[in-house]
């Protein structure tokens, strides 16, 4: 089976969306984690969604996924701390409905501009090499410095050999669970997503190319800017430009 892991159980602090996480914020009547899920739902080769949000969300994201006919979404449950110990919570959530060799897709709830070939090309790749991670082609100049707060820049990448790790990100269930399950006992905590856990015990990482659009959501330019891809995808349907 195939299962979508996603996790929606961030405040949203960057976005000062005045209280409501921004997960569910409206774009034109809908919201973000709505947008994000339906892509899923519409995925044939997904099984199964376990949502993880904030505790204090869920009956408000069980209204949702009745409302929106989300039919894939089996669990929901709370997030943790940190975006870590959410993805775990979500893991464990399937430990008694996944077997070792299932793929669970790992992706952001406020990440919403994906299609079901992104989707089914990680679902592939996870059958073909065990891995996925979605990757675009960094579009500006990246630069190194020893301390992001100075002024001095240590080194300039060449930008032909930077990519920008995004989500989807799939592997086998048991192999992202042991690694989750590892890290706890070893007290590590500091994995920026769930590739960087993976690579930090020693996992071999397959990218799939992704568009630069997939955007996730965190501050209010990126909200402007999913709302005007939005509009621009509702202009091209209804009048072919």
């Amino acid at each position: 089976m195939n299962f979508a892991l996603i996790f929606a159980g961030g405040v949203g602090s960057r976005m000062h969306s005045k209280g409501m996480p921004k997960q569910f914020l409206p774009v034109y009547g809908k919201p973000i984690i709505v947008y994000t899920l339906e892509k899923f739902q519409e995925t044939h080769s997904v099984d199964a969604i376990v949502v993880v949000s904030l505790e204090s969300y869920i009956d408000r994201m069980r209204q949702l996924a009745d409302s929106y006919h989300l039919t894939k979404v089996v669990t929901i449950v709370p997030g943790g701390a940190s975006g870590q110990e959410s993805i775990y919570n979500g893991l464990n959530a399937l430990r008694e409905k996944a077997s070792p060799d299932d793929i669970v897709l790992i992706h952001d709830g406020v990440r919403p501009v994906i299609d079901s070939a992104l989707i089914e090309d990680c679902i592939e790749s996870v059958r073909k090499y065990g891995s996925a991670v979605s990757a675009s082609p960094a579009i500006e100049t990246i630069v190194r410095s020893s301390d992001s707060a100075q002024s001095d820049i240590k080194e300039i990448i060449p930008r032909a050999e930077c990519l920008l790790a995004k989500a989807p990100q799939a592997f086998r269930y048991g192999r992202i669970l042991a690694a989750h399950d590892r890290a706890r006992q070893e007290g590590y905590h500091d994995a920026i997503d769930s590739a960087s856990l993976m690579k930090h015990y020693g996992e071999d990482l397959h990218m799939v190319r992704c568009k630069p659009d997939n955007i996730k959501i965190t501050t209010p330019v990126d909200y402007f800017l999913f709302k005007g891809i939005v509009e621009a995808s509702e202009n091209y349907n209804v009048f072919g430009l």
